[in-house]
């Protein structure tokens, strides 16, 4: 009898034991997998740096793939992705539409869909960004500021991206009473196809001649539209004199913003938003509940989802301290070639 139950007990240890190496096997073979539209900007690495390390720091596994700006490549991305053993995924979408029959896959699967950043309308899908609208009207409101009337240039994002109507719409909410008052003329408007800055750059070029180059200000909804943008007007001489926006807070923009060539760069801080990916993805391929989700339906179509909207910080030239005071981009980097004589305080 003794023998017996000395065994029965040395029986519950070891399934006792097992248990918990078999949980923490669980814990780190866990692999969540990302498809990335295409990592021509530069904040795509800095999402995908913070993402992997708080995978890491969670005991799960990062594995992606590139779709290098293909609709097509990046289903085939996805379903590779699947074939991988992912748990979840997180899908930074290069077409919103077209990524359906991928989203159809994951869930036919049971494997939870993050929609990284830009919106896939798709109940299934937990929509995660930054509050797109807001960062509209943070760039209407700083180039309204500099310019409260004149004749004004829409270089609006990726027709295939819904941020970039999302952001459109912001800019518009700041802007409609002085437009509807004749203050503000909207002298020309363009998408700019995978937010490509050359793009950007040739559509700037293009309203510019249209208009003799009378245009008093820019609202363009990236900085690497800025970017094009800014390159459009050096060649006319016209920077630093018409106002132009972004968002990102790409080193080179906020080096622009300091040397009075860029207006804003609404600052979405990309290490928040990786980080929270990598914990929601987690907590989805865990069937966990998700911390500070909120229902939103402010899509197109007007379909509910789980999401979490995170706070953006616009960055002109009297606060470029915020960024270098959050380790974002170092000083050096922010005020490389800035005129002494109309440096920033940041670059004091």
């Amino acid at each position: 009898m003794r023998k017996s139950l000395k065994f029965l007990g040395f029986m519950l240890i070891a399934v006792a034991v097992l248990a918990v190496v078999s949980g923490a096997t669980f814990a780190k073979s866990l692999t969540v997998g990302v498809s990335w539209s295409n990592f021509q900007e530069e904040r795509w690495k800095t999402d995908e740096a913070a993402m992997k390390a708080q995978l890491e720091k969670l005991g799960a596994t990062y594995i992606s793939a590139d779709a290098q700006a293909d609709s097509s490549k990046q289903i085939s991305d996805v379903e590779n992705l699947i074939a991988r053993g992912c748990n979840a995924l997180i899908i930074l979408a290069y077409d919103a539409d077209a990524i359906s029959p991928a989203i159809a896959k994951a869930k036919a699967e049971g494997i939870p869909v993050v929609g990284y950043d830009r919106l896939i309308e798709d109940p299934y899908a937990f929509y995660l960004t930054f509050d797109n609208k807001e960062v509209g009207r943070m760039q209407a409101r700083a180039v309204f500021d500099a310019k409260p009337e004149g004749n004004y240039v829409f270089i609006k994002g990726s027709s295939t991206d819904p941020n970039a109507d999302f952001l459109h719409e912001g800019q518009l909410e700041v802007l409609k009473e002085a437009m509807d008052a004749g203050k503000i003329k909207n002298v020309g408007e363009q998408y700019t196809d995978g937010w490509k800055p050359e793009v950007a750059q040739k559509n700037m070029e293009q309203i510019l001649t249209a208009n003799n180059n009378k245009v008093d200000a820019v609202v363009a909804s990236n900085d690497g539209t800025a970017g094009g943008v800014v390159a459009a007007l050096t060649a006319q001489g016209m920077e630093g004199i018409t106002p132009v926006s972004g968002q990102d807070g790409d080193h080179a923009a906020l080096n622009r913003v300091a040397r009075g060539t860029q207006t804003v760069s609404v600052w979405k801080d990309a290490r928040e938003l990786g980080k929270a990916a990598a914990n929601i993805a987690v907590a989805l391929a865990k069937g966990e509940k998700v911390d500070n989700a909120i229902k939103w339906a402010g899509g197109p179509k007007g379909i509910e989802m789980d999401s979490i909207l995170l706070k953006p910080v616009p960055i002109i030239r009297d606060n470029l301290n915020i960024v270098i005071d959050a380790g974002w981009v170092s000083k050096d980097v922010v005020c490389q070639g800035v005129d002494a004589a109309k440096s920033p305080a940041a670059c004091k």
